[in-house]
């Protein structure tokens, strides 16, 4: 047995490959084997290495409060802050702002055993954030939920370096490689606490932990100009419309009371929130523009909502199947295909399509928020989208998904839907919306600038990509070479 090789050359030999029984330890599935993660085995044997467990003083996973609606509160300041995969950042931090928090008490009874320590070094362990890792850096009390697992660091251990070393593809393969491949991915403690570490000396792991900071720093100064010419957007677009928008008022009690007249209501709704005079305030703006502002059923051709097969008729298929666009692959200016789902071609007589060139806007939870379909082949969309078809002559398609993604459209969307658990925006309160109508060379030419800004800002964040991969690189060379 120990001679025999795979001689088919149509196999791959990355994913085909033969191990002795020998070889085999505590797992038995094959990828914990794959031929990469033997490589970084064999060159980990040469360095000074030491696993999780022989560098921590504890390692423990978080738990979730038994009674969750009362354990939870909007005190931030006396609140415990409760951390989940999602709320670690890309470089290892906490992000503050999202956080959600627990009652003191449900952290000092219910939660004693998953409590935080200032430098807790984080590895997420459940599911798709598996691979995210993080460092608590505050002396504030805080908790983390079932989904994470902490390793408390003996003090002369560099919790910037491990952090460091961990989020560079060099730590993300000896992660990647003890999750368990299962329909949700997870690993436990006992394989976290087998995590080997390369340990240099001092010098070293100070000049790992300047490269990463670097790039880090460089990233914050991209993301920030990124988000600073995103922001632009707006401003730009209302501008070359000639609309100036009335200012928020304060959210304050006073602010909030108003007084609506009988006659003008009558025959519409009812409900405050859609009566606010600011909505008033908004709509003078409107009819003081440059350009004529219509109702998008003035300019519209044709408008559909999607349609999802019975789950019953167990439609999905694999990526042999019809593209099923669902809101989630629909983001602010773009459609993303990455993650979708496909319909069995058999129940093509079941959806609904969109083609090149229509609007695809969401009607369901981020209502509004809409890109342009570039797409050449048509592809069948889900029952919380709708595509909208605008006449040529009046309506430039990128023109009016950039206006449907401004904040005040957006806010507009919200106040024309539904009052229900969710927002939904029926195509009827859609189609009464308004849209400005500048002559098509200048919508086209508002579309083109957008178009430039947005393309600078992702030179900005695909520069970020290059300058992390780049420094994942040179720790890999430096602590592996």
């Amino acid at each position: 047995m120990s001679s025999y090789t795979i001689s088919n050359p149509a196999l791959n030999p990355k994913r085909v490959f033969i191990l002795q029984k020998s070889e085999l330890e505590k797992r038995w599935d094959s990828y914990f084997y794959l031929p990469q993660f033997k490589i970084l085995e064999d060159k980990l044997k040469k360095k000074n290495v030491k696993c999780i467990s022989q560098i921590a003083e504890r390692v423990f996973s978080g738990s979730t409060p038994l009674s969750k609606g009362d354990s939870y509160t909007e005190d931030k300041i006396n609140g415990i802050p409760f951390v989940r995969s999602g709320d670690f950042t890309i470089e290892g931090s906490i992000d503050f702002n999202n956080l959600v928090y627990l009652k003191s008490e449900i952290h000092t009874t219910q939660l004693k055993s998953s409590q935080l320590k200032e430098n807790d070094l984080l590895f997420a362990i459940v599911g798709a954030t598996i691979g995210k890792v993080g460092v608590y850096k505050s002396d504030r009390p805080a908790n983390i939920n079932q989904a994470i697992c902490a390793v408390r660091i003996k003090s002369n251990y560099n919790i910037d370096y491990l952090n460091a070393y961990f989020q560079t593809k060099l730590g993300q393969s000896l992660i990647d490689r003890i999750k368990r491949p299962v329909a949700r991915a997870n690993v436990n403690l006992d394989e976290i606490s087998t995590l080997p570490i390369i340990l240099p000396d001092e010098v070293i792991q100070q000049k790992v932990i300047s490269i990463f900071n670097s790039s880090l720093s460089q990233k914050q100064t991209n993301e920030a100009e990124a988000e600073k010419l995103l922001a632009s957007i707006d401003d730009y677009l209302l501008g070359e419309l000639g609309i100036t928008l009335p200012t928020p008022p304060e959210n304050t009690l006073k602010s909030r009371m108003f007084i609506a007249n009988s006659k003008d209501i009558l025959g519409s709704r009812f409900d405050p929130h859609f009566n606010k005079t600011f909505y008033n305030e908004v709509f003078n703006s409107f009819s003081k523009s440059k350009f004529k502002v219509l109702k998008i059923k003035d300019v519209l051709e044709n408008i559909k909502t999607g349609t999802t097969p019975n789950q019953k008729l167990e439609p999905y298929a694999d990526e042999n199947g019809i593209v099923f666009l669902r809101n989630t692959n629909l983001k602010k200016y773009n459609i993303d295909l990455s993650d979708t789902k496909f319909i069995k071609t058999e129940l093509a007589k079941e959806l609904t399509y969109s083609v090149k060139d229509e609007v695809i806007m969401c009607i369901a939870g981020t209502v509004g928020l809409s890109a342009v379909n570039k797409i050449d082949k048509p592809f069948s969309i889900n029952q919380n989208v709708s595509a909208l078809k605008f006449f040529d002559n009046h309506i430039n398609p990128d023109f009016a998904s950039y206006w449907f993604n401004t904040d005040i459209f957006l806010e507009l969307t919200k106040r024309a839907c539904s009052v229900a658990t969710i927002f939904y925006l029926n195509n009827d309160n859609l189609k009464l919306l308004p849209i400005p109508v500048p002559p098509i060379n200048k919508q086209k030419e508002i579309a083109e600038h957008i178009t430039n800004i947005r393309n600078q800002a992702q030179a900005l964040k695909d520069q970020t990509k290059d300058l992390l991969k780049k420094a994942s690189e040179e720790i890999e060379e430096i602590l592996l070479d």
